[in-house]
């Protein structure tokens, strides 16, 4: 019985040492350590988008909130502000009928913002430049599948910046 449990102790004791150095949750940015609530005013929008810079904040806004990585809040009370521009909108055919290429069945979108995040004296603590792609299949109403498709795209971008906030990555 001795001859067992020095066989098992050691594989039990590497068995449970695996999961010594690991962390639920996310290890923020070198220059967001000290940040815990965060200021976004609504984006910036240099495409001829129609409230397009609306749509992006909200959709950053409720994925921070959603990660839990900063608690969103007032200027005044905020360690830090989150201002982002949002750069260019590209819209290109992702598939066409067989028998016509200039008829688009799928559209595919490309949405790019650059993002940067200053402490309370305006200094950049925290930037860096995102994009987000997202497609969508046309309907007969193609005003209501694009505008679909902003939302979407919205909503992949925002996933990607609160990661890249929240993680670094």
């Amino acid at each position: 019985m001795k001859r067992w449990s020095l066989l098992i102790a050691p594989l039990v004791a590497l068995a449970l040492s695996g999961c010594a150095g690991y962390r639920l949750a996310g290890s923020k940015p070198a220059g967001m350590v000290n940040v815990s609530k965060l200021y976004v005013p609504t984006f910036e929008n240099a495409t001829l988008e129609p409230r397009l810079g609306a749509l992006v904040t909200n959709a950053v806004i409720k994925q921070i909130q959603a990660t839990n990585a900063y608690q969103i809040v007032s200027e005044s009370e905020a360690d830090a502000t989150l201002k982002g521009t949002i750069g260019t909108i590209n819209r290109t055919q992702w598939r066409s009928v067989e028998t016509n290429t200039l008829q688009t069945t799928e559209l595919l979108m490309r949405l790019k913002i650059d993002f940067k995040v200053v402490n309370k004296a305006g200094v950049r603590i925290y930037g860096g430049k995102t994009q987000a792609t997202s497609y969508v299949v046309l309907d007969p109403n193609w005003q209501t599948s694009e505008r679909q498709l902003l939302s979407e795209t919205a909503e992949r971008l925002s996933v990607i910046l609160s990661d890249d906030l929240a993680n670094g990555w």
